[in-house]
């Protein structure tokens, strides 16, 4: 039986930001094109980034979903 791992938006919002590598969540979001106010939220966790984002995410980052929500490490 697999052990179920639940979503944890603190690991999710510290990767994130360690893969900004210090650009401005302003600089950012003009990179990959999503608005400033959405990516906001996700790094002062307030909610969470839809499958659609998590996979442009992963694409920009060239890592898997599974690093991004904290489940492997990249």
């Amino acid at each position: 039986m697999t052990k179920y791992i639940e979503y944890n938006r603190e690991k999710f919002a510290l990767n994130l930001r360690a893969l900004m590598e210090g650009k401005s969540i302003l600089a950012f979001s003009k990179c990959v094109c999503i608005q400033e106010k959405t990516i906001n939220g996700w790094i002062n966790k307030k909610y969470s980034p839809s499958i659609e984002f998590l996979f442009k995410l992963a694409q920009y980052f060239d890592c898997s979903i599974d690093y991004l929500v904290g489940l492997k490490d990249y």
